[in-house]
């Protein structure tokens, strides 16, 4: 009687041993899919990037308010691709608050870096606290913050943006052969941005030293190009002579030329106008009179992100600060340059 009591029990363990093992895999899938077992990274992340061992990188994008920005947003997202990063990214649609939602979100998932290029400068030290305490190192993108601790950042790679300023002052003094005076109105950016304000300072350290420009009116046109026509067009209505335009981008230089044809003028001739960026439309303006000269701000910095991303996560040592080589184009060079603009 012994063995027919051995023969039943035995399907009954089986059955019970793969019910338990059925029900071990099925706890086991949405843990691995919320990263709840995950390889810590030596950057000393939260290892968000799964058992595979890839790095996930949570990018918080400023909008894209620009051709400008649409190329740097393409940038990193191509070159994260290339580089096997998964990549989350976040479009902040020019709003700081929703910046900072997304890199709290970003904590939350445990990604391994996070970046981002904020909308504004100020405000930041609270939520980057709360990166640093979840050990996720944070990377700056085209724009820099003003804290007092540098400790909440690894890195920041992008442009000099005073610099930039400071360039287009210069060729502006030494385009301009005649004794003047010049009026000058300034297209300025986001209100409180690193570029707005840096851009503005180094231009004002060159010009404003000239006792032939006058400074005459500043507006901020938010880099958009229908903010920049709205803002152009109030100049235009306000000045009866207007000799200079200073645009803190491109987009915004684009809109204002629509508002001088439509007021009866020739941009390029009429108003000398200095734009910062680098976009094709604006070698083409160039190229057809409209745009004088354009400072180069490069956004194609999506290689050199990834690279960086890979070195914080792995503990590697990198620069408080990388730069990204740019130059000034003339109308003369404009054409011979246009056909390598690749935005």
């Amino acid at each position: 009687m012994s063995a027919p009591k051995s023969s039943r029990s035995q399907p009954d363990l089986s059955r019970r041993h793969f019910a338990m093992a059925l029900g071990a895999a099925l706890v086991a899938v949405p843990l691995a899919a919320c990263g709840g077992d995950k390889k810590q990274p030596s950057g000393g992340g939260n290892g968000g990037g799964g058992g595979d061992g890839a790095i996930t990188f949570g990018f918080a994008q400023v909008g894209s308010e620009s051709g400008w920005r649409t190329a740097n947003t393409t940038s990193i997202k191509d070159a994260a691709k290339k580089a096997g990063i998964t990549l989350k990214f976040s479009d902040a649609q020019q709003k700081q608050e929703n910046q900072i939602a997304a890199i709290r979100s970003f904590i939350t998932q445990k990604v391994d870096v996070i970046g981002f290029s904020p909308v504004v400068e100020s405000g930041w030290d609270t939520v980057l606290k709360e990166a640093r305490d979840a050990k996720i190192p944070v990377i700056l993108t085209d724009r820099a913050v003003d804290s007092a601790d540098d400790s909440l950042y690894v890195t920041f790679i992008g442009s000099d943006f005073v610099e930039e300023g400071r360039r287009a002052g210069k060729w502006l003094v030494e385009d301009t052969k005649e004794d003047g005076p010049f009026n000058v109105v300034v297209l300025e950016g986001t209100t409180g941005s690193a570029p707005a304000n840096d851009r503005k300072k180094g231009f004002a350290e060159i010009v404003g030293n000239d006792d032939r420009f006058r400074f005459i009116a500043s507006q901020t046109g938010d880099f958009t190009r229908a903010k920049g026509k709205e803002v152009m067009e109030s100049f235009l209505k306000s000045h009866k002579k207007i000799d200079v335009l200073f645009a803190h981008n491109d987009d915004m230089a684009i809109g204002a030329i629509q508002a001088i044809e439509e007021a009866g003028k020739k941009p390029g001739t009429d108003i000398r106008i200095v734009s910062i960026d680098g976009i094709k439309e604006a070698f083409q303006a160039m190229a057809d009179g409209k745009i004088n000269v354009v400072v180069e701000c490069n956004p194609l910095i999506g290689p050199q992100v990834m690279d960086l991303v890979k070195k914080v996560h792995a503990g590697d040592s990198v620069e408080k600060r990388v730069e990204a080589e740019e130059g000034v184009f003339t109308q003369e060079q404009a054409k011979d340059e246009l056909p390598n603009r690749t935005y």
